[in-house]
């Protein structure tokens, strides 16, 4: 089975679609809008705890943008801020507060070149603007459009998700073995529902039920790869 792992662990395609909404749905009217070009402003600002969902919301919107023929670009750790992006250009920057001096610095001017050329600007980060650890300006510019707190899903709404996404992959997710995985694994839904497409997967190969036994070795396999 570790080498069944090896080779069909699952690569979870974060996307607009496949976010689970839960109590974000203003949140989430606001990013539609901001793809359309409706949005009555063109910086946001989301904030929330690991694990709500900010990582999935920016990349989904990044890739939703280019899909429409929307320049986009989508900044995470270890790449740098871009200089001078470009007219109407839709950046987005993932969790700020990593940034150091220099990056800081060129945040500040990225957010005033998006706003002079008609761009878009979107970022994250864990708590609100005036209470994170960087440049007094950079908190400023950050507060100036839409800030949103991301909310994330209770374990009911969790469990809701994981069987939708079990229904659409054709496969009755038990009862015992939700519970299971619940109380057993990382809360993030990603990371819960790569697990249910590595079950789904071993169940098609070996021809095996779902059980908590399976899901048990599965998840006992997983944490040492």
């Amino acid at each position: 089975m570790k080498q069944l792992l090896l080779e069909i662990s699952p690569v979870f395609e974060a996307t607009l679609d496949n976010f689970v909404v839960g109590r974000n749905a203003e949140l989430m009217q606001t990013l539609r809008q901001l793809l359309a070009g409706s949005a009555r402003e063109r910086a946001v600002y989301l904030w929330g705890e690991a694990g709500s969902g900010k990582s999935h919301l920016l990349r989904g919107l990044v890739a939703a943008a280019q899909d429409m023929g929307q320049p986009a670009l989508l900044v995470t750790e270890g790449e740098a801020i871009p200089v001078h992006p470009g007219e109407g250009v839709l950046v987005a920057v993932d969790d700020v507060a990593r940034l150091d001096a220099e990056d800081q610095i060129a945040l500040f001017n990225l957010y005033n070149d998006l706003r002079e050329d008609g761009g878009f600007f979107v970022a994250s980060g864990p708590c609100p603007p005036a209470q994170l650890e960087v440049r007094p300006d950079v908190a400023t510019r950050l507060g100036w459009g839409l800030v949103y707190q991301m909310q994330g899903l209770n374990d009911m709404e969790k469990e809701l998700a994981l069987q939708e996404h079990a229904r659409a992959r054709g496969f009755s997710l038990p009862q015992e073995v939700l519970d299971y995985l619940l109380r057993h694994w990382r809360r993030d839904l990603p990371s819960l529902m790569a697990v249910l497409d590595a079950l789904d997967r071993i169940t098609l190969e070996q021809q095996r039920p779902v059980t908590v036994p399976l899901l048990r070795q599965l998840l006992q396999i997983e944490m040492e790869l």
